[in-house]
């Protein structure tokens, strides 16, 4: 496993990996629940987040870079659709507080290593790598701005 992983991913796929495969999709399940609130100030302003296209299901996200370049990630998800709200939740879990370096050093293939490729479809595992990417695309956008 690479080193370049940020410590609160790491955790997240190692909580992955020390289940059978036969239980890894409750704890993605677990992690549905779990996906943080977006802000207020986002309510109501679609044109602030960026639809992920690649999800089957309508997934938005926002990520804010403050002065510091620390990065908080906010995602949305339909409840009816928990595996990809689970993904969401994983990342907006494990880059919220990290630095804008490590978000932009996150493996592309994080979503392959947790364990799920037998129990989620290729086309969910695409939809969080895509995640992923346009999270590290908006950490890019705004650490330059």
């Amino acid at each position: 496993m690479s080193d370049a992983l940020p410590e609160p991913l790491a955790e997240i796929r190692d909580e992955f990996l020390e289940l059978p495969e036969s239980d890894r999709l409750q704890l993605l399940l677990e992690f549905s629940y779990e996906l943080p609130a977006v802000p207020a100030e986002y309510e109501g302003h679609p044109e602030l987040a960026e639809r992920v296209v690649e999800c089957q299901s309508p997934v938005y996200i926002i990520v804010d870079v403050d002065a510091t370049g620390t990065v908080t990630m906010h995602a949305t998800a339909p409840a009816e659709a928990p595996t990809t709200r689970g993904f969401a939740s994983i990342l907006a879990q494990g880059i919220t507080g990290l630095s804008s370096a490590e978000v932009l050093a996150i493996p592309g293939d994080f979503p392959q290593t947790l364990g799920l490729t037998k129990v989620v479809s290729p086309l969910r595992i695409s939809g969080m790598t895509g995640m992923l990417l346009r999270a590290q695309r908006q950490v890019r956008a705004k650490s330059a701005a």
